[in-house]
Order: C-alpha cells, then structure tokens, then sequence
C-alpha cells in the first residue's frame, strides 16, 4: 500500500478549489487554523472537531525503559503526548473506504 501524505500547501489548495477564497487567503486561514490549534493545545485545552475527532495533551509519568541493544534499563523523563481519537463518523467513513 503506497502511503500519501497531505501537506499545509496541498490543504490550503484544497481550501482554494472548495471555498473560493485567494490563494493566499486560503494559505493564511490554514495557517490560522493549524495556530489556533496548536495554541489550544498548548495551554492544555481539548480540541474538538464535530465528526472529525479530538486532540488532546497528556501527561506520561516517569518509568524504567530498556535500552534494546544493551539490554540496559534507562529512566524515561516524564513528558506530554499528543492524542488523537477520531469520531464514530470518521472511523465508520475509514472503514467503509475499504470494500
């Protein structure tokens, strides 16, 4: 299966084609979409998007990993993650692509 990534550009193009908007106009909305986004999560709000789904941030606490060539135990640093858990509706739309 050939894997095919959407980029900013190719989104903002889309934004371009379905909307009406300039080419730069659809740019600077992308942009402003993706910042308010990112900026939400950021300050550790939720992100949600009607029958797309939710970002979130989430706290990982520290543990013991191993390092796979040594066999070497090493501590990992606690850190945040992003999550993402799609909707019923893009998660049902995923798998009836497939047949």
């Amino acid at each position: 299966m050939a894997e095919n990534t959407m980029t900013r550009a190719e989104l903002a193009e889309s934004v371009y084609q379905e909307v009406g908007l300039s080419r730069n106009e659809s740019a600077d909305l992308v942009e402003a979409v993706l910042g308010e986004v990112s900026d939400a999560l950021t300050r550790g709000e939720t992100v949600k998007i009607s029958s797309f789904g939710s970002f979130s941030v989430r706290q990982k606490g520290e543990r013991i990993g191993r390092n796979p060539k040594t066999g070497e135990e090493v501590p990992i640093l606690p850190r945040k993650v992003l999550v993402f858990r799609p909707s019923h509706v893009l998660k049902k739309r995923i798998n009836d692509s497939l047949t």
